[in-house]
């Protein structure tokens, strides 16, 4: 069964491992989001066209800051890949940090001597040894510089009889280093001499990137003859140095180097020490590198304390955000119930009371003139309606009502006798008569009979 971890033990996990495998890098990129709480710490991100990454610096690394870090400036980081365990973020915590341009080529000199290192180009068991008694000496180098010359004029006072040959070549600008590799490769097809000597005058890092090139270094790591690298001055120290057998703090002390005296068996104890000590620095720095990919595995109370600051002033932002949330919510709570009161005050309720009130005698009068105009119609259509049933509309026509004894209405002629007395009411007036004759309908003569 697979085991459960914990939130913290996951992300501790995940910090161990990025601190560990990726370690240190330096990224370029455009610097925003940039935060200066009063810890004296700075928070920002660095991004590009596709990606970003958060990036800490703290206290004691920003005072010594050279550039002043703005939003939009395009800079160069390099510090410890890491991760923030509060947040689960991963992060880059910096060291270093300086305006772009300023360190890039230092940044690809970094990285191609770790790139070859790890190769084994500066291992100290592919140096070959230099000849004790060489038959000829080989000079790569530009003919008119004065390297050269002082490299002739060494070899001249310490062994003239050992013939120089020099083979020609750019050492600097666009198309140096292909020539220096493609020169130490004729002169190794050659076979004129026993032992190079690869040099120039001293310069800025730019005078001197020929010999930071890649193809220059592997060309010297090719080369079966022995070379000594004298480039530049002694503070000068480029890969060309670092891949080459030997290395001299100026082209005179490569010539010294390579030529013999009567101390040649001095020169080869001290060529002995060197190994020695090359082999010693390059073991000395494997397990210093060893040592410190040990030291950040482990959490140094600086570390525990950086952490710690940063959580501070996370959480110091989040309270000043929840306060501020807080104010926000009790003013809008207080402008609410100030609105509330204010409709609550006997002025306003009287007024809403006398608006009601208003309202209501409108609704009032509006429905009792709807009700009396609609009692009105109704009275209107019986009024038309009894009219029309009344007798006294017949009346009008013409007809009468006669009556008989006590004032039954007289509606069949059977019902009368001759000499009987009737009334006859008419649409206007009345009067008695007598029942002379009385005629049934079955008595009535046909008009239609000649």
């Amino acid at each position: 069964m697979q085991d459960i971890l914990s939130v913290s033990a996951l992300t501790e996990l995940a910090r161990n491992t990025l601190e560990s495998t990726i370690g240190r890098v330096s990224i370029q990129g455009e610097l925003s989001n940039l935060a200066r709480p009063a810890s004296g710490h700075l928070y920002f991100t660095l991004k590009d066209d596709t990606a970003q990454v958060r990036c800490a610096m703290f206290r004691n690394r920003a005072r010594g800051l050279r550039c002043r870090p703005e939003n939009g400036l395009e800079v160069l980081a390099t510090g410890l890949v890491s991760l923030y365990a509060a947040r689960g973020d991963f992060q880059l915590i910096v060291d270093t940090l300086e305006v772009a341009g300023e360190g890039l080529l230092a940044l690809r000199f970094e990285q191609l001597k770790r790139k070859l290192d790890a190769e084994g180009l500066f291992d100290a068991d592919s140096k070959r040894p230099l000849p004790e008694w060489p038959g000829a000496i080989g000079v790569i180098s530009s003919p008119s510089g004065a390297a050269v010359q002082d490299i002739i004029k060494v070899l001249r006072r310490r062994c003239p009889a050992i013939p120089v040959i020099v083979y020609p070549t750019l050492v600097q600008g666009e198309g140096a280093a292909a020539a220096i590799s493609n020169m130490i490769e004729i002169a190794n097809a050659r076979g004129e001499c026993d032992v190079l000597i690869l040099a120039r005058g001293g310069g800025s890092l730019e005078d001197l990137w020929s010999f930071n090139e890649e193809r220059v270094a592997r060309a010297v790591f090719e080369s079966e003859l022995p070379i000594v690298s004298g480039v530049g001055h002694e503070v000068d120290v480029t890969i060309a140095d670092l891949v080459a057998d030997l290395r001299a703090p100026t082209p005179s002390a490569a010539a010294e180097l390579v030529s013999p005296d009567i101390a040649a068996m001095a020169r080869h104890i001290q060529s002995i020490d060197h190994r020695l000590r090359t082999y010693a620095s390059h073991r000395i720095a494997r397990e210093r590198q060893g040592l410190d990919n040990l030291a950040r595995r482990l959490v140094t109370p600086q570390r525990r304390l950086e952490m710690n600051y940063q959580r501070l002033d996370e959480l110091s932002q989040r309270l000043a955000q929840a306060v501020n949330v807080s104010l926000r919510l009790n003013r809008g709570r207080l402008s609410g119930l100030a609105a509330r009161a204010q409709a609550c005050t006997p002025r306003e309720r009287l007024a809403v009371m006398r608006r009601e009130l208003a309202l209501q005698q409108r609704r009032l009068h509006t429905a009792t003139s709807e009700r009396l105009r609609g009692r009105r119609r109704e009275l209107d259509g019986r009024r038309s309606l009894l009219e029309a049933l009344s007798p006294l509309a017949t009346l009008q026509r013409g007809y009468a009502i006669v009556t008989g004894d006590e004032d039954r209405i007289v509606r069949e002629a059977d019902t009368l006798v001759p000499g009987a007395q009737v009334s006859a009411r008419l649409a206007r007036g009345s009067f008695t008569a007598a029942v002379e004759t009385v005629i049934n309908d079955d008595d009535q003569p046909d008009d239609h009979q000649p």
